[in-house]
């Protein structure tokens, strides 16, 4: 591997474009949430924490990666996790 194939690789674990801009958003429906927490637990960079409520808040969302286990996770569809430029990616794999 390259050194520019490794810098690529970490900057997409990352949610990284190859200039360096965040590749994903958060979207939270608070009136869906009933604050259980799973979304918080299971997220692997820590992008939320809990607001006076237990409801998640973005503490750190420059952190998200894009897994969506807390999209996938959430038993009330609360949390979705958006691509911010959804065709770049389509013209970069073409």
């Amino acid at each position: 591997m390259t050194e520019t194939e490794s810098n690529n690789y970490w900057q997409k674990k990352q949610g990284l474009d190859k200039k360096g801009v965040k590749l994903f958003s958060q979207v939270v429906f608070y009136d869906w949430c009933k604050a259980c927490g799973i979304c918080i637990a299971f997220c692997p960079k820590k992008v939320y924490g809990r607001d006076e409520e237990g409801k998640p808040v973005l503490e750190n969302p420059d952190d998200c990666i894009g897994c969506r286990f807390c999209e996938l996770h959430c038993p009330d569809f609360a949390i979705t996790i958006k691509e911010r430029y959804p065709d770049r990616r389509r013209r970069e794999n073409d």
